[in-house]
């Protein structure tokens, strides 16, 4: 019988009592070490605002295809704006996945050199609200995910500040992704989001606005990770499990298509990432805690990136 992800709960990361404290940073660390994967309950991002950033999505994935297409912008390997149906692909899965998607990254600071992430766009004349609304949400929960990247950071006997300092200025995204309903002109083989798994550091899930998401237990099972409206699903990514030389997992996961093929699916997932220039080496203390052998590249997570987005068909 499969067995549920692990469950933790937010408000031991804000007790007063520093057993609590760290016992949040226990319960993160081993699921990041045993599946890869958790449910965060009472993470304190608005459920109102989250409800509103999926009526957002619902208004301009409605727009016709001519009007979306002109925010395509393949020349930045589509980080930013519209990414057409059909275009993405999990990794050695020549199958499109049956998805179309917007992302937003950080704004762009108003002083200073140029980030070495891509500017936003925003579908202001079609979408009046989307900026606001989808910044607004961007914005919590990337405070949210530098409080995990603390957790993760303490539960690897690093200060923590190792981790947030990472990614700070990081090439962080939020992806809406709209699953359409499905019909027989579907490409043989193709899935909703295909077996895969994420680039990142860590990925926060904004709930789903129906039940898909598949996650690949130790012996090839899959779990079915049940849609509930108060949990955030979090994931380490293969930068960090580069980094830890796998100590923290980057687990298999996929987004099957429905038994009713008229409904469609939402999500909105975060996907932290540090700066380009920060190097993944496997560390010399995780080598040491995961048998002596190194088992990863060295790479730039900026390179990093870029070969993993020419796997995926965005390059």
């Amino acid at each position: 019988m499969a067995r549920d992800i692990p469950t933790v709960d937010f408000t031991l990361a804000q007790s007063s009592q520093e057993d609590e404290r760290m016992e949040f940073v226990r319960q993160v660390g081993d699921a990041l070490q045993d599946i890869g994967f958790f449910a965060l309950i009472n993470h304190g991002i608005d459920t109102e605002l989250i409800m509103k950033a999926y009526d957002q999505c619902d208004r301009f994935f409605e727009l016709d295809d001519v009007t979306k297409r002109s925010y395509l912008l393949p020349q930045i390997a589509h980080q930013r704006g519209y990414t057409a149906f059909g275009v993405e692909h999990a990794k050695d899965n020549p199958a499109p996945d049956l998805k179309e998607f917007w992302q937003t990254g950080r704004a762009y600071p108003s002083d200073g050199p140029a980030p070495t992430y891509p500017q936003n766009v925003w579908p202001n004349q079609h979408a009046p609200e989307f900026r606001n609304v989808i910044d607004h949400l961007y914005t919590d929960m990337e405070v949210l995910s530098m409080r995990l990247l603390e957790a993760c950071s303490l539960y690897l006997d690093k200060p923590a500040d190792w981790l947030p300092n990472m990614a700070e200025h990081g090439n962080t995204i939020m992806r809406m992704i709209h699953y359409p309903p499905l019909d027989a002109s579907m490409p043989k083989g193709a899935v909703r989001s295909a077996a895969h798994e994420d680039i990142n550091f860590i990925t926060l899930l904004v709930t789903a606005t129906a039940d898909g998401l598949e996650v690949m237990d130790h012996d090839g099972s899959w779990i079915q990770v049940k849609g509930d409206e108060k949990a955030i699903i979090v994931d380490s990514g293969d930068m960090l499990q580069n980094l830890t030389n796998g100590l923290f997992r980057s687990v298999t996961h996929r987004v099957v298509n429905p038994k009713d093929s008229t409904s469609r699916r939402y999500s909105m997932p975060m996907f932290v990432h540090p700066r380009n220039e920060i190097d993944l080496t496997p560390h010399s203390d995780f080598v040491a805690k995961t048998g002596g052998v190194v088992n990863y590249q060295s790479i730039k997570a900026g390179d990093y990136l870029q070969q993993r987005l020419r796997e995926i068909g965005l390059i």
